[in-house]
């Protein structure tokens, strides 16, 4: 009885039977090349971090995200524990000397220094877990729906995990820098109307990781490669922008009175209040609907100071328009970065109180535990003051017979609060008052906040209004284009018709489920992962089925 009849092994001169195509590709398994010598990896850490920033404003060479994060995983691949939170450290390092330099013209090296280590120790944890999506996925994802899906889909939400933790803890963390924030002008912009920005984080950081996998397989089929990049390309970027209809449209006059506003700048009390009404003297004779001055605009407790109540009044009578402004108000030992409402005649009918105050800036976290320690080093001066939260301040105003979204400063970069003010407040439009003056003329910080705003405009589909002491100061359509833009440390205004929507996008109704999502299924997927690899070995055959 033959061999093959009876089980037993064919013998040596017998041919081996070819596998079927069909079979060949069932188990097919990708090799890959090996991971970067130590020596390279370190290279392409600091060449990340390096190459980041230039994909920010204000050189807005936005494609650069793409190969500048390829080079930060690829430094992570086949490393240990100790060495991926080193490598991660120095590239979140790197990238944020460089990203936040402006925080230093007035404040001085120390909260740069700062800032830049509590965020590099963010990217020295998210490259450990990346360095374990790598150990622990790569040798189950070999086949080319794993190597070239599976991994990038990995990659970039262990990556998206990290930056959605950093962007809100502690102290609702510091959400400036994240990678979607570099793609204002870039086809890719209106993803955000459908995803939000994790969403987008996690298509840029996926494309990455797409372009990373394509370099290390490069045995594979050239023409497989090229259709692979050329698909993912074209599927982000024919993506459009969510339809959203227009409801009306209403006149907005913004002004920028170019004042030194800054947190411990000198200035005589009245002044930033004068150079704000003589610009508003630009708009003399126009009809408008509403004018909008900045954050800090109406100085100290303009809501309990006859004089200055009296200013603003003749300012929003003189139109016969409402005037939205800003000034820091208190009530009893609190005190707050606020918004107020003028109506002609009426005097101040509504606030709205910061929500996202700057943790280190505008109030001192933990003051217990941080006081004594600025106090010794001298810093302590750089706080002057605590700006209280109030939670239930809804961030708009019924104001013109529309309802307006409220953003202060940093509460823009919040993608909480944006939703607030759309989803359940109805915001028809978004108004951003803001003051720069900390960081200098020409700075970089300025243009970031503005690419920061023309995003937001576009996952919301609302016009928004972002205006400045100081710039940069512009009127931002829904689609994030800039209608209109001053010039920085210029007196100026602006007046345009806006347009109003109800629209609710994706992106603001479900956002917060994709962020959720993306960084729930990176925690699942490392805990999955890490499970299976403790399992027993199996055959190579049957790893290679399964994967």
């Amino acid at each position: 009885m033959s061999a093959s009849r009876t089980g037993a092994e064919p013998s040596a001169a017998a041919p081996a039977a070819r596998p079927s195509p069909a079979r060949a590709a069932a188990t097919l398994r990708l090799r890959a090349r090996q991971p970067l010598p130590l020596a390279y990896a370190w290279a392409a850490a600091i060449l990340g971090g390096a190459l980041l920033p230039f994909a920010f404003q204000p050189f807005d060479w936005w494609f650069l995200v793409v190969p500048a994060v390829a080079l930060a995983l690829a430094s992570l691949r086949g490393r240990t524990l100790p060495s991926a939170f080193w490598l991660g450290f120095t590239t979140g390092a790197i990238f944020f000397l460089l990203h936040i330099q402006w925080i230093t013209v007035y404040l001085g090296a120390v909260p740069l220094v700062a800032l830049t280590a509590w965020m590099a120790v963010w990217w020295g944890l998210g490259g450990m877990a990346l360095a374990l999506a790598w150990r622990w996925g790569e040798p189950r994802l070999q086949r080319p729906l794993g190597a070239f899906l599976g991994m990038p889909a990995l990659l970039s939400a262990v990556w998206t995990l990290r930056e959605s933790l950093s962007s809100s803890v502690p102290w609702g963390g510091f959400a400036w820098g994240r990678l979607a924030h570099t793609q204002a002008s870039s086809p890719l912009a209106d993803t955000t109307s459908w995803v939000g920005f994790a969403g987008l984080t996690f298509v840029l950081a996926a494309l990455s990781a797409l372009l990373l996998q394509l370099v290390l397989h490069h045995r594979t089929i050239l023409r497989r490669r090229l259709t692979i990049a050329a698909a993912a390309l074209i599927a982000v970027v024919a993506i459009p922008a969510f339809p959203v209809e227009t409801t009306g449209t209403i006149r907005v006059g913004a002004v920028q009175g170019a004042s030194e506003a800054g947190l411990l700048a000198p200035y005589t009390r009245g002044e930033i209040l004068q150079e704000h009404v003589d610009a508003t003297g630009l708009l003399a004779g126009e009809d408008l609907d509403l004018l909008v001055w900045p954050e800090n605009a109406a100085e100290f407790y303009a809501d309990e100071d006859p004089a200055t109540l009296a200013a603003l009044d003749r300012v929003a009578t003189a139109f016969a328009a409402p005037l939205v402004v800003g000034s820091v108000t208190r009530d009893g030992d609190d005190t707050y970065n606020a918004l107020l409402q003028v109506e002609p005649g009426e005097g101040a009918v509504a606030e709205y109180r910061k929500r996202h105050p700057v943790p280190f800036a505008e109030y001192l976290p933990e003051r217990w535990l941080f006081e004594p320690i600025l106090d010794a080093l001298g810093f302590l001066d750089l706080i002057p003051r605590d700006f209280s939260v109030d939670p239930s301040s809804a961030n708009a105003f019924d104001v013109a017979g529309v309802s307006a979204g409220l953003a202060i400063c940093f509460d823009i970069i919040d993608d909480q609060l944006a939703r607030e003010m759309v989803a359940t407040h109805g915001a028809e439009i978004i108004l951003a008052p803001t003051n720069n003056a900390d960081f200098g003329r020409g700075s970089a910080e300025n243009v970031q906040q503005l690419a920061i705003a023309q995003l937001r405009a576009v996952e919301a589909g609302r016009a928004l209004v972002n205006i400045s002491t100081v710039g940069t100061s512009a009127m931002i359509a829904p689609d994030g284009t800039v209608i209109d833009r001053l010039q920085q440390y210029e007196p100026g205004a602006m007046l345009e018709d806006l347009p109003l929507s109800t629209t609710v996008t994706p992106g603001i109704r479900l956002g917060a489920w994709v962020d959720a999502a993306l960084c729930i299924g990176a925690a699942l997927a490392l805990a999955g992962l890490a499970i299976a690899s403790r399992g027993p070995r199996r055959s190579t055959d049957r790893r290679s089925a399964d994967a």
